[in-house]
Formats: C-alpha cells, sequence, structure tokens
C-alpha cells in the first residue's frame, strides 16, 4: 500500500480538494451564483492549509510522496506540491511556492464549489463503426437528443432518450441516446435542447485506426537509449539520445560497464523491467499474430519504417533486443535496469543517473519470473520473426530454451528490492503462472513433448482465472497460458488429455465472457468495470476486460462479445462520467496531465501523445486522490494532475491491452 513517509506530509493530505477542470463546449451559460459563496469559503480554508504547507517546506524543505503502483513500487522522492524542478525549496522560494499553491489550489476549490456536470453528454469522442450499436450516454433529466453534421449543423437523427438508470459506481443519473440507425460515413455531434452539445466524433468503416496508430506511437516514445521524434505531425515531441551511461549494479552478481541502449521507459519512471516488459510485449505479439491482416499495413513513420517488417513488429523488436541482453550466460534473466533511486521529474536525456542491471542481491542473482517472461517473448518473437529475420528469429528461440531450462532449474526465485535499491519491484509471490504461459508459448513455437507435459501437468490450476475475468495482468498470467495452447492447434501425444485442456479453456473462457457482457449491458454507463475494479491502473482493466471479450470471440464468435468490447474502449476514449478520453491527444477532449516525465518534463509542448491513463482509483494512494471528498463514489476518485501518481501514470502494460482492443475493433 501506498503511504506517506512522514507526518509533514500528511498536513497536505486532509483538506486539498481537486476537481477535473477544462474549457466548456456547451453554448449554455454557466451559472455562477449558486457556486460562488461555498468557492470563497473553499478558498479561505486552502488559505489555511498553504500556510502549514509553506511551514513544513520551511521546517523540512521537501516533500515526500510514495510515487507508483504499490504492487510494484518502493517510496520515491517527489519534486514538490505543484511541478518545481526543485526539490530543495526555503525561505523566499518557498513563499512563492505556497503562493502558487495557493493560487492553484483555490481555483481547485472553487471548481470543486461549483458542484455542476459541466458535460453530460458523453460520447466516443474518436466515433463509432458504420454498424453496431451507437450509443451516446446523458447524465442530466432530459427527453429528446438530435444527432447533427458537424460541417452544417444539419440534424440527421432524432430520438428519444431512454429511463434514466443510476449508476453506483459514479452516483450519476445515466440516460442513453440511441442512434444505432445512423450508418452513413461522416462527422457528427450529439445535441441536446437547452443543455448543449457533445464532442465531434467520426462514424466510419475505419474509424479506429488513427487511434491505434497514436497508441502505437506512445510506445515509441518510450524508447530508451536513442533520440526520439514524433515528426511534423507532432512538432516540438523529441528529445536526444538518453540514457547512456549503463552498468552492472552489485546486487546483479557482477560489475562493469553495460550497453544501456534499447527498451521501453515502463511506466512514468525511466526503468525498464522484464517482468512488465513480458506481458506488455507478449500482447503487442498476439496482436499480430491475431490482427495481422488488419494492421500489417500501418506506416507508424518511425525510424524502421518501410524496413519490409510490418512496424508493430519494428517497435515489439525494440524491446526484445533489450530482453534478450539481460540474458546472463547461465540462461537466467536479470530483474530489471533502472537506477538505484528514481530521478526527478526531467526529461530523459537530463537523467544522468548511472542505469544499472539489477538482481536479486544473492545467487543466482537472477529471478524466475523475468526468466520466465523472457521464454515468453522469446517463444512468441521465435514464430513472428521467421518470414521476415530468420537469424533473429533463431536467436530468439535459443534463449527461451535457455531461459526455460533455466527456470526448471530454480523455479521460484522470487524478487525483492535489496537493500539500497527504491525503484519498482514488480515483486510477485509466485513465478508458476508465468512457467505456464512459458511453456505454452514453447509448445506452441516447437511442438516439443516436454513443453506440452509440464503444460498438461499444471494448467488445471489455473482454470479458474478464466471464470472471474479479466484474468490476466503482469502478475498472473495464468490466463494468457491457457489461451496460447488452445490457439496453437497441435496435437500432442495424449490425444485425449489435449483435447480435454483446450475444450475445458474454451469452455469456460466463454461462460466467463457471457457473464461479463450481461454486467456491461446492465451497467449505465456500458462498462464491465465492477465497483472491485476502480484500483490502480483500472483503466487497465477496462481494455483487459474488451481482451478478454475479444478472445472469448476466437473460440466462438459472438457479436455481443465483440460490441462488449467495444463498449469498453468506448469507455476509454470518453463515453465516460468525466466525459474525458483517457488517451493522451485523442479526442477533443483528452486528459492533459500524465503522471510522465517527459511530458512533466517542461521541454514538450504538453502530453505526449497517445498515452493511456491509469484511471480511477477508489483506493486512493495518492495524496490527491487522498484529498479528494470522502464521499465520493469509485469511479470518481480521479483528477487530472500529474501529481497523482495512482490515478494518471501510464504503463506500458495496459497500453499494450489498449492497443490489442483497438486492433481488434477495427
Amino acid at each position: 500500500m501506498g503511504k506517506f513517509r512522514s507526518d509533514h506530509a500528511k498536513a497536505r493530505q486532509k483538506q486539498l480538494e481537486y476537481l477535473h477542470t477544462s474549457t466548456k463546449h456547451s453554448s449554455k451559460p454557466r451559472k455562477i451564483a449558486a457556486w460562488v459563496p461555498g468557492a470563497i469559503w473553499n478558498c479561505w480554508r486552502v488559505s489555511k492549509i498553504v500556510a502549514k504547507v509553506d511551514a513544513n517546506v520551511r521546517r523540512f524543505g521537501v516533500f515526500e510522496d510514495t510515487l507508483g503502483n504499490p504492487e510494484k513500487r518502493n517510496p520515491e522522492m517527489a519534486c514538490s506540491l505543484f511541478l518545481s524542478s526543485r526539490c530543495m525549496q526555503t525561505g523566499r522560494e518557498s513563499l512563492k511556492a505556497a503562493a502558487l499553491a495557493f493560487l492553484l489550489v483555490c481555483l481547485a476549490a472553487c471548481a470543486h464549489g461549483a458542484k455542476t456536470d459541466e458535460f453530460p453528454i458523453k460520447v466516443d469522442q474518436v466515433g463509432y463503426p458504420l454498424s453496431g450499436p451507437k450509443l451516446a450516454l446523458v447524465s442530466t433529466p432530459t427527453a429528446d437528443f438530435e444527432v447533427r453534421r458537424t460541417s452544417d449543423n444539419t440534424a440527421v437523427f432524432k430520438g428519444k432518450l431512454t429511463q434514466a438508470k443510476t449508476d453506483e459506481n459514479t452516483g450519476d443519473r445515466v440516460r442513453a441516446a440511441d442512434f444505432s440507425a445512423l450508418q452513413i460515413a461522416g462527422r457528427y455531434y450529439v445535441e441536446i435542447p437547452g443543455v448543449g452539445r457533445s464532442w465531434n466524433f467520426d462514424i466510419g468503416s475505419d474509424v479506429f485506426d488513427s487511434a491505434y496508430s497514436l497508441a502505437m506511437l506512445g510506445f515509441y516514445g518510450q524508447r530508451c537509449g536513442t533520440a526520439v521524434d514524433l515528426g511534423p505531425e507532432f512538432p516540438g515531441y523529441s528529445h536526444p539520445a538518453c540514457h547512456q551511461h549503463g552498468e552492472f549494479d552489485p546486487t546483479s552478481g557482477t560489475s562493469g560497464v553495460r550497453d544501456n541502449i534499447g527498451g521501453w521507459h515502463d511506466a512514468g519512471d525511466y526503468g525498464r523491467y522484464m517482468v512488465n516488459s513480458g506481458i506488455a510485449t507478449g500482447t503487442l505479439l498476439w496482436t499480430w499474430e491475431i490482427y495481422g491482416e488488419k494492421i500489417k499495413k500501418i506506416s507508424l513513420h518511425i525510424p524502421e519504417s518501410g524496413n519490409g517488417t510490418p512496424d508493430i513488429l519494428n517497435e515489439a523488436r525494440w524491446n526484445i533486443e533489450w530482453m534478450l541482453k539481460m540474458q546472463d550466460t547461465d540462461g537466467g534473466a536479470w530483474h530489471k535496469q533502472s537506477s538505484r533511486n528514481f530521478p526527478g521529474f526531467i526529461a530523459p536525456e537530463d537523467d544522468k543517473l548511472p542505469s544499472e542491471v539489477i538482481g536479486t542481491g544473492s545467487a543466482p542473482y537472477k529471478s524466475s519470473c523475468a526468466t520466465a517472461d523472457l521464454a515468453v517473448v522469446g517463444a512468441i518473437a521465435a514464430r513472428d520473426y521467421q518470414p521476415y529475420d530468420a537469424k533473429f528469429a533463431a536467436q530468439a528461440q535459443d534463449a527461451a530454451r535457455r531461459a526455460w531450462a533455466w527456470t526448471e532449474k530454480y523455479p521460484n526465485v522470487t524478487f525483492q528490492n535489496p537493500p539500497g535499491i527504491n525503484t519498482g519491484v514488480y515483486g510477485a509471490a509466485s513465478c508458476s503462472s508465468e512457467m505456464l504461459w512459458a511453456a505454452a508459448e514453447l509448445w506452441r513455437t516447437t511442438g516439443e513433448a516436454q513443453f506440452n507435459q509440464y503444460f498438461l501437468d499444471h494448467y488445471a490450476d489455473f482454470l479458474p482465472s478464466l471464470d472471474s475475468p479479466p484474468g490476466e495482468s503482469w502478475s498472473s498470467l495464468g490466463s494468457m497460458g491457457l489461451w496460447t495452447y488452445a490457439l496453437s492447434g497441435r496435437k500432442g501425444p495424449n490425444i485425449i488429455a489435449n483435447a480435454k485442456a483446450i475444450a475445458a479453456i474454451k469452455e469456460r473462457t466463454v461462460a466467463g465472457a457471457r457473464g461479463v457482457v450481461e454486467r456491461t449491458r446492465a451497467n449505465p454507463y456500458h462498462v464491465s468495470l465492477k465497483a472491485s475494479d476502480y484500483v490502480w491502473g483500472s483503466n487497465g482493466i477496462a481494455a483487459e476486460y474488451g481482451m478478454y471479450l475479444l478472445m472469448a470471440n476466437l473460440f466462438q464468435p459472438d457479436a455481443s462479445f465483440v460490441d462488449g468490447a467495444r463498449d469498453n474502449l468506448h469507455y476509454l476514449l470518453g463515453r465516460n462520467s468525466f466525459s474525458l478520453s483517457w488517451v493522451t491527444k485523442v479526442g477533443e477532449h483528452p486528459y492533459q496531465h500524465p503522471h510522465h516525465r517527459p511530458s512533466a518534463s517542461g521541454k514538450q509542448p504538453g502530453a505526449w501523445p497517445g498515452l493511456l491513463s491509469g484511471g480511477p482509483n477508489k483506493n486512493r494512494e495518492d495524496w490527491v486522490l487522498a484529498a479528494l471528498p470522502k464521499n465520493l463514489p469509485p469511479a470518481k476518485v480521479y483528477v487530472d494532475t500529474q501529481n497523482s501518481y495512482a490515478g494518471n501514470e501510464i504503463c506500458i502494460n495496459w497500453q499494450a491491452s489498449l492497443v490489442f482492443l483497438l486492433a481488434g475493433e477495427m
């Protein structure tokens, strides 16, 4: 659990209240008389908090926050309360910071005092396919709606909203505007007389193509050890080569200089982690294997574009090559490469801390989960790159075999940060799900009996994961192993056992998907998330529900599975309580302030494009969320601010789930 490390940090937790704010798009005038008195009161209270904050700055000279997923991270020093580039502020500087804090928080408190729904018409700001359901959701009392063409404001569809239903996860009373019958390509908006209009959206046959490309470009922006430039479409989004100095940390069991080029920055920090790379890279490779025909001709305009290899494989290879470098000569893989402590909120090229290969701190120094994840990715890469680079495919398969042999010798060497290491952990109590997935991928790639037998001996332990979707995460990979086995099409020497396993996997996946579809249809916001799902990375869970439904559709084609998956995508792209697209630069009203060092460094025009926010987190595991009103429903515990690491951080694992979902709906 994330928590404050010192009493002085708690002083600023108690009453600071933030609210997502942005420019109102409705032409309806905003009424201010009702909220001004409350806003003034809030501002007076905030002034007291600011005074206490400044006193704390004077006394301690530094703010401390607990950054990162409590499952993966250790405490990190935040640079300041409000986007400061320095951690020490005293004397006159602290007074200036306090004044800025007063201004910003007062504005936020005033916005909170308004207590109005500024964006009552929620749409997918990217759009809707020509066929299939098309719903806008409305959280204000009204009866009629119109869909108008953006180019000339002509009404092309009119309808009645459904009866209101209360959404327990937001507290909203929600009505649906169904315009599924509109099947003419174009750009539109929904208008409700007396309420206002929605954001613009498209209807078309290729409506998600650009969002897919931008989500993939998000990975390119996370590349480590090289210069990055997003090109003329996003001028100013570039940085020189970063993290040029690498070395082996003593915890790795070796020493010396380390080749540092390759891999993706994992999240809002600059670490690279084998475990999260496993699920992220594996998901991208699955996206290619399952939806390659849809995406093979899409150019991402990255340096490798045009080399004869599909760009999704070009981008994945950047990370795979780094993963291969993390393998020791004995076959084991070190757990991560990062600095010993998190850097401040600086641009990647300004982070001069050594990037260290970090191990467990004692023999055998490598971890079983990291090594099994390497076996997974190497096995998939062996078959995916064979048509494009047979030598690289062979290298990946050899690495996968050696990694598997190491995990057989060391099946459960788990990882926790050794003393002195304070970056992300990604530590699991067991590596058994990674082992299952590795065996299944090696069986699928090689057809060798040893991998089939391992799977048959262990798969039943993981079948229950299919009964409680979404099932997969970086620490729970059993469903990935089960699904790839069912998709392999291979028949082992024990045909009956093989067929029984595949039948069980398919049946339980389809049954689980039907339950998800029913719950999604019943949810007023048409999202699969339960109250318990609004935790760290809840948007990633929404994407994973979509992935689960698309996998079920592979086993038993059903339009309701595809529609249900798309409902989760609609939620991520704006059809939610905040009317907010949770992907930077996607839609007319995307979130603006990810917990992401390059975005917050001050060297870019704004948030780096294509990045999925973590989303609402009812557990309030940072001081920003903890300061929100205590009676907020779970899906409302969110603030669009860089300081909210537990609600607004980006991460490559849920980024990959978004890519899979977009490709599946293209």
